[in-house]
């Protein structure tokens, strides 16, 4: 596993707010997240008892215009 696997959602969420992300609306199992200034949607998946991928953490930054290691020392 990757440095980005094995991140429960609500971590991930949390990380994502600190970077001023906000939750808009939660939608079935996904939580979508807004940031003013950012034409970009976060989709995140909203299981629980399942980690969220590497690959689909990896393009929820890169939407969000974050990089992995200011993320990984926010998690």
């Amino acid at each position: 596993m990757g440095r980005l696997g094995g991140h429960k959602p609500d971590a991930v969420i949390a990380a994502f707010r600190r970077f001023g992300w906000e939750i808009r609306r939660q939608t079935g199992g996904h939580v979508i997240m807004r940031k003013e200034g950012n034409p970009n949607v976060l989709s995140i998946p909203y299981h629980k008892g399942r980690d969220l991928k590497e690959g689909l953490l990896r393009s929820q930054l890169q939407a969000a215009g974050i990089d992995v290691d200011s993320f990984l020392a926010v998690v």
